[in-house]
């Protein structure tokens, strides 16, 4: 949370020192709750590994022994679970029926008051009421978005009021190269599809 605030402190007019006092925390050797193991959850995992996290995830389906030990992986049969070992809980499920307002005033009641929520899937998957008052009563420390609903809030939203939350406007993709995969992606399918072949990207309705 303190990159935001970091940073209009140091470009702000009225800045004169910084203070030494001023501490983050550390996800080196911290534990990560993972709520969607994918093929999205499961690359967050291999780039947590890199800071020595313990993994922490809970899936529809368990992930096969090798691709748990592949990246240090501990399932949790139930989400709360999770939601209580965890100092990062991330979000990467698709939105659906049953995940909608997955998090809602229980589970962030469940989760540590030092503990920090964050969502890379889709807006409703979190009740926003919940999360704000979650928020301003300490109840977890902080919470990172990159989606909301809608997107973008209405500028009265009381997230936007609060000092311990990270927004971003739906750019976890926003990059040259991942947009060039996804449009070379979009076009193999197409063109399998017009020439009879197997849809590499296919997706099967519930």
């Amino acid at each position: 949370m303190y990159l935001h605030t970091g940073c209009q402190i140091a470009v702000s007019p009225d800045t004169k020192y910084f203070a030494v006092d001023w501490l983050g925390v550390d996800v080196t050797r911290a534990t990560l709750g993972i709520i969607g193991m994918g093929s999205i959850g499961y690359k967050v995992a291999q780039r947590a590994r890199a800071f020595s996290m313990r993994i922490l995830y809970h899936n529809r389906n368990r992930r096969r022994k090798e691709e748990e030990e592949a990246v240090g992986a501990h399932y949790c049969g139930k989400m709360e679970d999770l939601l209580q070992q965890s100092d990062f809980v991330m979000l990467v499920v698709n939105l659906t029926p049953e995940t909608r307002r997955l998090i809602g005033k229980k589970e962030l009641g469940l989760m540590k008051p030092t503990a920090t929520l964050i969502n890379i899937s889709r807006g409703a998957v979190i009740d926003q009421d919940a999360l704000v008052e979650a928020l301003q009563n300490k109840i977890i420390r902080a919470a990172a978005l990159d989606v909301t609903y809608p997107e973008p809030l209405l500028r009265d939203h009381p997230l936007l009021k609060l000092n311990n939350i990270i927004i971003t406007p739906h750019i976890g993709t926003s990059t040259v190269q991942a947009t060039c995969m996804m449009a070379e992606e979009a076009i193999a399918n197409m063109l399998a599809v017009l020439n009879g072949q197997p849809i590499p990207s296919e997706v099967f309705p519930k």
